[in-house]
């Protein structure tokens, strides 16, 4: 069977090979990650130019939907931008770690912050963002060493990250990103037809040598979290972020963004790292804080950066809603007094030191100090992941977390239970029994 028989590939222009391909990624012919067909095969097989399929894939990538992977070909992309079919559901019995979702025990209860909402309509007229919200979340975000002279709303951490990028970047420029990172980055990276960079890690977050090798290497943008990085829980330390506004002061054409997505719960303080660039952006989202639902972020930084956002903002959405808004506002005033913040983010420490102590006792050695994520090495992603499950596990491969780093597997503590950590890891233990990588970041 040739290469388009075997995916219903067709076409005889670049725009039909297009919409052919797009089809079969919708139904599920080309799943995420599997790889298209070389170049010059399906332009055999189709009786066209490869100069017909090159320009095929290279609209497909700029959309998001394939990725040039380096020695593997063409792939779908993970989670390409189409409407996307809901994972199964796990089997019955087995234990989700692999979720990255906080635990719905620690949010804060929402009725009497509802009940607090006006109820008054507002209309299109009225200022953007929440004067009681702004002081709030300013006051906080000042607290830690971010200036909020200028200040917006969004709706998520990605969504402001997805505003910044469009601001200043187009197709083909390079982002600096985390490496391992979060998943849902990477992708939006790759569906705004930007070219990742890849930057190591360490205990202390974004190495410093790495940003400057990205920078070197053409990136325009760096994208970095300064605690409860996803999947590896490290946190930037003081001394890391002087090091980093270091390489940044040398490169003052780079637009730096923190993604601060964890915020109070991380367990570690936040220590700025791009604020005084020329260009420069802090999100901080509120839905790890007081539940993912609430789709809202704070957005600050320099007043051409914010303003680029905000206007934008303004021609589409027009602004985030101030019911949700009053609502957000109205848990942080609460949170004042019930203090939901600061319990969960001792629940959260505890489940990580747990957890890390029982990687410890099978030779494990991890670097989480924050949010609600370790990183642990393995030679055999999938291998390991199967395994797991079978003995009743879920945690997820590390294959969408990476560009260039070792292989490992990401596992959430957000739900542990007390003794979960021991059973997991005796579990881990005999699925490794053929060897065990450390993590050397």
């Amino acid at each position: 069977m040739s290469v388009s028989q075997q995916y219903r590939l067709s076409g005889r222009r670049a725009s039909e090979i297009v919409a052919s391909v797009e089809a079969a990624i919708r139904a599920g012919r080309l799943p995420p990650g599997a790889t298209l067909p070389p170049v010059r095969a399906l332009a055999e097989d189709l009786g066209v130019s490869p100069n017909t399929v090159a320009a095929a894939y290279r609209s497909l990538r700029e959309r998001g939907l394939v990725s040039g992977a380096r020695r593997r070909g063409t792939t779908v992309t993970e989670a390409p931008a189409l409407p996307a079919r809901t994972a199964p559901p796990l089997p019955a019995g087995v234990r989700n770690l692999a979720d990255g979702a906080p635990d719905p025990r620690l949010l804060p209860p929402l009725g009497q912050a509802l009940r607090r909402v006006p109820a008054r309509p507002r209309l299109y007229d009225e200022p953007p963002v929440l004067e009681s919200l702004a002081a709030l979340a300013g006051a906080e975000l000042r607290a830690d060493g971010v200036p909020t002279d200028e200040l917006t709303v969004i709706g998520g951490a990605m969504d402001g990250v997805e505003r910044l990028l469009g601001a200043y970047l187009r197709p083909g420029d390079r982002v600096a990103v985390e490496d391992p990172g979060y998943p849902n980055l990477l992708d939006l990276v790759a569906a705004a037809g930007l070219r990742a960079e890849p930057v190591p890690l360490d205990a202390a977050g974004m190495r410093p040598d790495g940003l400057e090798r990205a920078i070197g290497r053409g990136a325009a943008a760096v994208v970095l979290t300064p605690r409860a990085q996803n999947p590896t829980g490290a946190a930037v330390t003081r001394a890391r972020a002087a090091e980093l506004r270091r390489v940044l002061t040398a490169a003052p054409e780079v637009l730096g963004i923190e993604d601060d997505h964890a915020g109070a719960i991380a367990g570690q303080p936040h220590h700025p790292c791009v604020v005084g660039q020329p260009r420069w952006a802090v999100v901080r989202s509120t839905s790890k804080v007081f539940g993912p639902d609430l789709r809202l972020a704070t957005l600050t930084g320099d007043g051409q950066t914010v303003a680029r956002v905000a206007g934008r903002h303004r021609l589409g959405a027009g602004w985030v809603s101030h019911l949700l808004q009053e609502l957000v506002a109205g848990l942080i005033e609460q949170d004042a007094a019930h203090e939901w913040r600061a319990v969960a983010a001792r629940a959260y420490a505890e489940r990580r030191a747990e957890m890390a102590a029982a990687l410890r006792d099978i030779g494990i050695t991890t670097h989480s100090t924050s949010g609600l994520n370790l990183w642990v090495p393995v030679a055999d992603e999938a291998g390991t992941v199967a395994r797991l499950l079978e003995s009743g596990w879920a945690v997820a491969a590390g294959q969408r977390h990476r560009l260039e780093s070792a292989p490992g597997i990401r596992v959430t503590i957000a739900t542990l239970e007390p003794g979960e950590a021991q059973r997991f890891t005796a579990d881990l233990a005999r699925c490794l029994a053929t060897g065990r990588p450390h993590y050397t970041g």
